[in-house]
């Protein structure tokens, strides 16, 4: 087993996906760069996104030929990561139908905790007037991830008022809680950056849905209109998915609410719940 693939082995030994296997051959192809490199080298904070369910055989094929333009995040000889989201929304569950909707003004807020190191920010993602994603993050403590202190809920308040002159909304509380290992590519120009998430874990204290392991959920993150991974995906007959960590974890927990967008995404690419849940 070559370093790239161990590092994903969990303490509890059990066998890979073909998407856990596939990102971490995939990895092992590509220079490494550091954090702080990487941050400099392309922030990114207002894009455009796109995300594809990517085959685990296709996604190798995918980095093998972008392989001499790509570096991936590399920290201490790590190359994959873990990341657990809490997301916020009221008891109707505002913002979920705000994008089932497809409101032009909608928000997410979520805490999102770097698991290897501990690090942990406050975010609240909003669309902005193009249609592109405006992610605005402030430093959080990880003991409160959980939970909104008066600083978050102030934060989410500003913005919402300078984005959207919108009200701060009533009884915000933890909704949902993602868990997923991420693997960092960026080109070395710095215009376009590839997250790619595997171990998709959805859950609400009560139920939780993961993902089949098969695919790899890919983001590609641009300035443009597009980049060259965008390119070599629709020539590999890969298609962009609208698709929602969030929206699909909370569709996948409550199947008494509408949610049709999501519902291909949960036949193709999640386990089933059980029936008793």
């Amino acid at each position: 087993m070559s370093a790239a693939v161990a590092e994903l082995v969990r303490p509890v030994a059990i066998e890979l996906t073909p998407a856990e296997l596939a990102v971490a051959d995939a990895a092992a192809l590509v220079d490494p760069i550091g954090l702080a490199e990487l941050m400099a080298l392309a922030e990114l904070q207002t894009r455009v996104d796109r995300k594809y369910f990517v085959p685990a055989d296709v996604f190798r094929r995918l980095i093998d030929e972008l392989a001499g333009e790509l570096q991936v995040l590399d920290i201490d000889g790590r190359r994959t990561f873990g990341y657990e989201s809490v997301y916020f929304d009221t008891p109707r569950l505002t913002s979920y139908r705000a994008h089932l909707q497809r409101r032009r003004q909608r928000f997410k807020a979520r805490t999102r905790t770097y698991t290897d190191s501990g690090l942990c920010m406050f975010e609240v993602k909003l669309t902005g007037a193009r249609g592109e994603t405006v992610k605005q993050r402030v430093p959080y403590q990880a003991d409160h991830r959980a939970e909104l202190t008066a600083e978050a809920l102030a934060h989410l308040g500003t913005a919402l008022c300078q984005a959207y002159h919108q009200d701060l909304p009533a009884g915000l509380r933890p909704t949902l809680t993602t868990t997923y290992r991420r693997t960092t590519f960026v080109s070395r120009l710095g215009d376009a950056r590839l997250t790619c998430d595997v171990g998709l874990v959805c859950g609400d204290g009560r139920h939780e849905v993961r993902d089949t392991g098969t695919h790899v959920l890919v983001e590609s993150k641009s300035a443009g209109r597009g980049s060259a991974p965008d390119r070599i995906l629709r020539e590999l007959g890969v298609r962009p998915a609208s698709v929602s960590k969030y929206c699909v974890g909370v569709a996948a927990l409550h199947p008494e609410l509408p949610s049709n967008p999501w519902h291909q995404t949960l036949r193709r690419y999640f386990e089933p719940l059980p029936a008793a849940a």
